[in-house]
Order: C-alpha cells, then structure tokens, then sequence
C-alpha cells in the first residue's frame, strides 16, 4: 500500500513540475490573429498592419522565423527577445497592384513559445484600377498600338471558315493608314476602319479559312503590319490556329465504322547513350477499325526528328510505322522527347510518342 501511495505521489510530482517548466516557458498571445482589410484601391498604394502580441509567458519570446504564403505580403517584427508581460508585433504589408480581386493570405509566425507556430491572416477585396489606353492597346508598332502581337484563332476546325477581331488605337496626332503583307491565302485580315483617325479606336476583323489551310495541329504564321503603306521596325504580328478535324456531325453508325490508331508501345527509352550520334527507333502501329486511318501530320519537339510513314493512308488491318532519330548533340543528363501524329481517328486525333534517353557526360 505504501509503495502505491509513493508511486502516486512521484507520478503527481512530476506532472507539478511539469506544469511548472510550461508556465516558466514564453507564451505569444496576439490580441487577433485575422485582420480585414475591407475594399482597398489597386492604384491606392500598399496597406499595412500590425498584429500585436503580449508574452504571457515565463521566459523571454524570440521570434525565430516569419513567412508569408506570397511574395506580395511583406512581413517584418519584433526582432530582440519580449520579456514576460512586454508587447511584440508582427507587420504584414500588402501590394495590391496588378492584383485586383478577393485575396486571402497568411503568414506564419514561428518562435520558442510554448505555442510555437501561429497562422495569422490578412485579408481584403482589391478595387480594380481603370485601365488606361496603355493597358489595352500594350504592343506599339510605330503610333499605332495593339492589344498584343499575337492573334489567336484558338481551334479552327478543317470544314470552317472562323472569325475573330483584334483591337487596335491610332495614339499620333496624323491618321493611320493599316494594311498587311506575307498574309497566307488561307487568312485575311480586315482593318475597321482602314484609316485611324487621330486617337481612334479600331478593330482588325480576321478569318481564317481551315478548309484552305493544309495543315493540321497548331500552326503559326507571321505576318508585317505596314503603317501607311510602309515597313516599320519590329512590324511583326504572329497569327495561329489549332486545326483539327471536325468529328461533330459523326452519327453513331459512322463512329462505329471509323478507323483506330493502336501503337505497339508509345514510349521507348534507349537508355544510356553518349553525347554524339543519332539513335533510331520505330513506333509501329495499326489500324484496327473499319474504315481507312490517314496520318495528317507527324510532328517531333526539338532534338529529334522523325520520318513519315511510307503510308499515309492505312486499310483497316494494315500496319506500319514512324521512324524517330534522336540527336542528342549539346544536350545534358536525363531527356524526354516526344512526338505528335495527328490522324482522323475520331477516338484519338493526337497521339503523342515519348522517347527517352540519359545521356553521358
């Protein structure tokens, strides 16, 4: 019985102690852990505040690290040791610009408290600024400014004929006459109006025609802006289009009957290889579906090459292949390459080949 009554007693001693060592520790108490910022202006400046802590502790706080979930909140604080009673803070300053929205940050506060890590947060509605003509029209070619230097068609199916317009400004003080040249048969580009007068605002009506394109997959082309008839520097306006094949007016009798693409392997790996060299493979394929499979286009990233199969068109039941070569020159360590093939499989239209290879110093 005594040896119980002991054992109770030092089980009961020990907690005491214990209690006594976390009340002697550094406790950090904010006075709130959440500050809303309300509606704040994008234009208006950074917004700062300060979280205010008391050490309720027993033992001198020390802040050992502070990090905020983004670049755009920069917090600073109480650096020197907080004896027991005394106040601290811990500042979050907030950029709004170019960040118009609701915005929902933290920062994490970490120290030798006995509550060692706190999550403090700020948060807050950015008011957009007005966008001035500089915002809408950035990309200048001579007085005349665009709002990009690239017109994109984004998908333009085979059987279409798609358009699109693009903003423009006149921002000189004389008119602007805009034309274009190197413009493919398969788009044309329309100013409205073809004269800009002074501080005007226009738009460029664009059509591109995937019946005449001939290509398929993503394409580009670059075409020059003229300004009043005339070449200037950096004249540039790139233009493309996702082409694919339009599988949309299939019924569900012709997507039984389709053709189907099936590889072998669509990856292969040549392992270790040296530096120097061509290193070839065969992706060889099939066509298990019931109508003739055609290979529109075969296209591989940089560092390989690849040769088109001797049949572009494939009876259902026929098989061929695709010859990849690998040039690793000037390349270094572990790479992937791969390889487009474009076809008129309603099922798989893109079929992408992945070849790979570590190669030796």
């Amino acid at each position: 019985m005594n040896v119980m009554k002991k054992i109770i007693f030092i089980g009961f001693a020990i907690l005491l102690m214990a209690g006594q060592i976390y009340a002697q520790q550094a406790t950090i108490s904010f006075e709130k852990e959440v500050h809303d910022f309300g509606k704040i202006k994008e234009d208006g400046g950074n917004v700062e505040y300060s979280f205010v802590f008391t050490n309720t502790g027993g033992s001198p706080l020390l802040i050992t690290k502070v990090q905020a979930s983004c670049g755009c909140t920069s917090p600073s604080w109480t650096e020197k040791p907080i004896m027991p009673g005394q106040k601290g803070f811990v500042k979050a300053i907030f950029d709004p610009t170019n960040r118009p929205s609701v915005f929902n940050k933290s920062i994490t506060v970490e120290s030798n408290a006995s509550n060692s890590r706190v999550v403090l947060r700020i948060q807050g509605d950015v008011l957009p600024r007005e966008r001035t003509v500089l915002d809408i029209y950035p990309k200048v070619i001579g007085e005349l400014r665009m709002e990009s230097n690239h017109f994109s068609f984004v998908t333009v199916y085979n059987d279409e004929v798609k358009r699109d317009t693009f903003k423009i400004y006149n921002s000189s003080k004389e008119p602007l006459q805009v034309s274009f040249s190197n413009v493919p048969a398969y788009i044309k580009l329309k100013p409205e109006p073809e004269t800009l007068k002074p501080e005007q605002k226009g738009i460029i009506v664009g059509e591109y025609d995937g019946r005449k394109a001939n290509d398929w997959d993503f394409v580009t082309d670059r075409v020059k802006v003229l300004i009043n008839g005339k070449e200037i520097p950096n004249n540039g306006l790139t233009i493309s289009a996702n082409i694919q094949e339009n599988f949309s007016n299939l019924t569900p009798e012709q997507l039984k009957k389709a053709p189907k693409i099936v590889f072998d392997s669509p990856n292969h790996n040549f392992g270790k290889v040296k530096g120097q060299g061509k290193y070839e493979h065969e992706f060889t394929f099939k066509n298990t579906g019931k109508s003739d499979l055609k290979i529109h286009k075969v296209k591989a990233t940089c560092g390989c090459t690849t040769i088109n199969p001797e049949k572009t068109v494939l009876k259902p039941g026929e098989s061929s292949s695709i010859k990849a070569v690998f040039s690793p020159g000037g390349m270094r360590g572990k790479q992937n390459k791969s390889i487009f093939v474009i076809t008129n499989d309603p099922e798989s239209p893109s079929n992408r080949l992945l070849i790979s290879a570590e190669i030796e110093e």
